[in-house]
């Protein structure tokens, strides 16, 4: 659990009010900057599994399977294992994302089967 944004809210509204009172004020700024409330991060819209694989919705299993190995013979961490570590984490990111789209596809169409 981070604690360093509780301490300094907490100190410095303790500081400069010198009511202790409010310092229970510095503790929630200081908790909302601990959990991230703070910290700018992009809105990426969600891609359905389909569109991670580059294919359309009514693509045949064989044409599913095609898109998914050669998206990750592109993708995989293992050819890119002596490049810079933001490529390799790159490469991992969106190798995990490859087979959360195979796997998400392969269970809907199991379901639908069965």
């Amino acid at each position: 659990m981070k604690w360093y944004g509780k301490a300094i809210g907490f100190i410095l509204v303790l500081i400069l009010t010198r009511r202790p009172q409010l310092a229970i004020i510095g503790l929630l700024i200081g908790h909302a900057y601990d959990a991230g409330w703070f910290t700018r991060r992009p809105r990426v819209p969600e891609k359905s599994p389909y569109e991670e694989l580059g294919i359309d919705p009514g693509a045949s299993d064989a044409e599913v399977e095609r898109a998914f190995r050669r998206l990750i013979s592109q993708y995989h961490p293992d050819r890119v294992a002596g490049a810079a570590p933001d490529l390799r984490q790159q490469a991992e990111r969106r190798a995990s994302a490859i087979n959360a789209a195979y796997e998400a596809i392969q269970k809907q169409r199991r379901q639908s089967k069965g």
